[in-house]
């Protein structure tokens, strides 16, 4: 995520310097090129958020489910532990 961070911040520096270059910071000679080019650049970076937001919530899903399970068979070991150690004492107790 912060290597994307990074990403956006060059481009909307490159795309601030290419705008200076063009227009002079001028309100007047704003285009409608200029405004399709901002109007696709949201839109393209709203798809690409989307898709890397999508992927990040599914392999963090991932990683909580097999925690879960992680947890889940540690809980299975210590009362399997416990059973083998009460058995072990009825044993004792019952050959004494």
């Amino acid at each position: 995520m912060k290597s994307l961070s990074i990403i956006g911040v060059i481009l909307l520096v490159l795309s601030v310097l290419l705008f200076y270059l063009t227009t002079d910071f001028d309100v007047e000679q704003l285009k409608l090129s200029h405004l399709m080019g901002i109007l696709g650049g949201v839109g393209i970076g709203l798809i690409f958020g989307g898709v890397v937001g999508y992927v990040s919530k599914g392999s963090a899903m991932k990683a909580e489910q097999k925690r879960k399970e992680f947890l889940k068979l540690q809980q299975e070991k210590i009362e399997l532990e416990k059973q083998a150690a009460e058995l072990a004492q009825q044993q004792i107790k019952d050959n004494n």
